[in-house]
């Protein structure tokens, strides 16, 4: 329903449009009824509708999946998430304690992980350019 306010030759006129089927429109003026013709096309707005079909989401789709990893040495854990920009050791490797281990690129800035302590690189859980969360587990020291 559309309402409008006319005012001709100084008279006040509150006009509503109550239906509206081809040329023909029922209105209101006053509090009156009328049924009028309309003289010309009259082009009727619809609102689009959006039609979606619905999605059926799996048990695992919402869950953020940590990498299941059983460490028998010295874990080295992510400290932030982010992707694994470069390994800078491999298995078998020695290490001292301050050594950059990996390069996490988090946040559009690269950041070194040190090593904690001295040993022998164990076990390394990741690859270049996966993407870690925070605590999980990058490599092992023994």
């Amino acid at each position: 329903m559309r309402k409008f306010k006319f005012t001709i030759n100084g008279s006040k006129y509150n006009v509503s449009i109550k239906d509206l089927e081809g040329n023909i429109a029922n209105i209101e003026v006053n509090g009156t009824p009328y049924e009028v013709e309309i003289d010309q096309e009259v082009k009727v707005q619809k609102t689009p509708r959006l039609v979606r079909k619905s999605v059926v989401n799996t048990i695992n789709d919402s869950a953020i999946l940590k990498k299941n990893t059983t460490v028998s040495g010295y874990k080295v854990e992510a400290p932030l998430p982010g992707n694994i920009f470069k390994l800078k050791v491999k298995e078998g490797d020695n290490v001292k304690k301050g050594d950059v281990l990996i390069i996490l690129e988090a946040m559009k800035m690269e950041n070194n992980i040190l090593s904690e302590k001295d040993g022998v690189v164990s076990k390394i859980h990741v690859n270049e350019g996966d993407a870690v969360l925070q605590n999980d587990v990058i490599l092992e020291i023994q």
